[in-house]
């Protein structure tokens, strides 16, 4: 289940809720005041690979020494 985070409009608190797919169109009640005014924030995504030369580098292929068909 994908981890999503609100923010309530009414006292401002912001939350993280655990909801699956099917139901992620709903809007949770704030945990702190209750209130039904909340709305999704938009996320960050974080990477946590990365690339040393910003190329994508390929491993040896058993289809010959250039790595195309013979």
């Amino acid at each position: 289940m994908p981890l999503y985070e609100y923010r309530c409009n009414e006292c401002g608190d912001e939350f993280e809720k655990r909801v699956s797919f099917s139901e992620s169109d709903r809007i949770p009640a704030c945990p702190k005041c209750e209130s039904q005014n909340t709305q999704k924030k938009l996320s960050r995504v974080i990477s946590l690979g990365t690339l040393s030369s910003g190329t994508v580098s390929s491993s040896s292929s058993s289809c010959g020494s250039r790595g195309g068909f013979s």
